[in-house]
């Protein structure tokens, strides 16, 4: 078996397993979320210490759907290696200090008959915006596979194609990472951000920049998918690392959303 290991862990999140459970439990009760179960969530991939509040405002939705999602189809930016299109990874399990996650290989083969996927191992070897998100998956579900996609430079269509193929129905979630403006001071962050959950909100994908969230190719391609299935966009909770734990002369902005 090809497993992909953890890269961040012990840095980004706890790497002994109990410390790790125990920060996601604390984090999930102060985030009790009274939306519908979603189809889709979006949420931020910084260190848990900054953002692990905000992402669990998104997760606290699982809870009525936790033993019906067997897929979660995860997307995230490129951080660390250029990526055209998006990138998927050959290993047949992702590692975390909570165990092993097995990938969805029927899913992969099949997105690959599009021109705008690609493996990518590379992509995927170092890069924390995908698995900071598998630690609040095991807790929060019960057994899954997962479909993990690092996005790169490409058009929201050629992303929106792809989620069409494996939508699903109510055993498959899709979960966005990202976070939003980067190294503003507090107040400046605050309005770039306002707007960029308000364009999100209304699935107004054109209005969301590049430079308004480091997921922004994985955002635009989520919410031209959702308008294709008639989804609805809720805010979920938004803040930065001014609110959680860091200075307010440069911070970095976090959101979550459920498309219901």
């Amino acid at each position: 078996m090809r497993v992909r290991p953890p890269a961040v862990s012990g840095s980004f999140y706890p790497d002994d397993p109990e410390a790790l459970r125990a920060e996601l439990a604390r984090d999930l009760e102060s985030a009790r979320s009274t939306s519908p179960a979603p189809k889709a969530i979006i949420a931020p991939h910084a260190g848990y210490l900054y953002s692990g509040q905000v992402a669990a405002s998104a997760y606290a939705c699982l809870g009525a759907v936790r033993h019906t999602i067997r897929r979660v189809v995860l997307l995230g930016p490129a951080h660390r290696v250029y990526v055209e299109g998006l990138a998927v990874s050959s290993a047949d399990a992702f590692v975390t200090p909570l165990g092993q996650v097995p990938l969805d290989a029927t899913a992969r083969d099949a997105i690959l008959a599009l021109p705008q996927v690609q493996v990518g191992d590379e992509a995927h070897a170092h890069e924390h915006s995908l698995e900071v998100h598998l630690p609040f998956l095991q807790v929060c579900l019960d057994e899954f596979v997962l479909l993990p996609l690092v996005v790169g430079l490409c058009r929201a269509g050629d992303v929106a194609d792809v989620l069409d193929l494996v939508w699903g129905g109510p055993e498959t979630l899709i979960v966005v990472s990202t976070d939003l403006s980067h190294y503003h001071d507090y107040e400046t962050a605050r309005a770039i951000d306002a707007r960029t959950a308000a364009a999100i909100v209304a699935a107004r994908a054109a209005d969301v920049g590049d430079r308004d969230a480091c997921g922004a190719y994985p955002v635009r391609g989520l919410l031209e998918a959702a308008a294709r299935h008639r989804l609805a966009v809720r805010e979920l909770d938004l803040r930065n690392s001014g609110d959680t734990a860091g200075p307010r002369d440069r911070v970095v902005g976090y959101g979550s959303f459920a498309l219901v």
